[in-house]
């Protein structure tokens, strides 16, 4: 079976600087892989191509059989793919619930009933059922980035992918948005994930991968890249994040 997702060569320049240098990866169906590095080396650009958030100069990318090369393509793709940001990125003036069910009535074309049911069944699988009437400026910022992924999971997407979702949290409120990611992890949900949170890499992931200047450096699972990788480039990075 071909893997969930197929990066083959990608190049993504903004003006003069190479933002991607030939990058290559594949992704198996359930697979977690956590992508680490430095600021400006590409992680947050490479997750972005991958759902044709952001445009890539050339290469291949393959998204569960379909190559993102149409508009039409890209299209399907994007039904099929959630995604969660490192902002909250709800609507301010709709409740909770009203922020999950939008896109399942405008998107997946659900009946009011079956969309709250969807929502309902997701906001209590984070962890937050009590706060469907609430509205975004009453949540905490872990609780809105809960509301986030359930609002990506109502989608019922075969892969998520997340862009630093904890780095804007307060420290307090890092675990519980780790704790519904790993839960996803578990329930075997193709996830990858740009994140500096070494901690949910040992315990979720299959892979590590770690960039810098628009290149993969490396790749190994994550309790072997973080204790004895072999670049003297990740070394260097471990040194100072671990």
């Amino acid at each position: 079976m071909a893997p969930i997702i197929q990066i083959s060569n990608i190049h993504k320049h903004f003006g003069s600087v190479h933002a991607l240098r030939g990058v290559s990866l594949e992704v198996e169906k359930g697979e977690v892989v956590v992508i680490i590095g430095p600021s400006g080396s590409g992680k947050s650009t490479l997750l972005r191509c991958i759902n044709r958030l952001e445009e890539f100069n050339s290469g291949s990318i393959i998204v569960d059989d379909i190559p993102l090369d149409s508009a039409k393509n890209i299209n399907a793709v994007r039904t099929e793919v959630g995604m969660v940001f490192q902002q909250f990125n709800l609507f301010p003036h709709l409740s909770v619930l009203d922020n999950v069910t939008l896109a399942q009535k405008v998107v997946r074309m659900r009946g009011k009933v079956e969309a709250t049911n969807v929502a309902m069944r997701l906001l209590e699988k984070v962890g937050i059922p009590d706060k469907a009437r609430a509205f975004p400026s009453q949540l905490s910022g872990g609780q809105q980035q809960r509301v986030a992924i359930a609002r990506a999971l109502a989608m019922n997407p075969k892969i998520m992918l997340f862009d630093e979702p904890t780095s804007a949290l307060d420290p307090e409120m890092i675990q519980e948005v780790l704790d519904v990611m790993l839960n996803l992890a578990r329930e075997g949900m193709t996830m990858v994930v740009v994140s500096h949170e070494m901690g949910f890499a040992r315990a979720a992931a299959n892979r590590a991968i770690f960039m810098d200047e628009g290149q993969i450096v490396e790749i190994a699972p994550p309790n072997i890249l973080f204790s004895t990788p072999t670049q003297d480039r990740t070394k260097l990075f471990l040194s100072k994040v671990l």
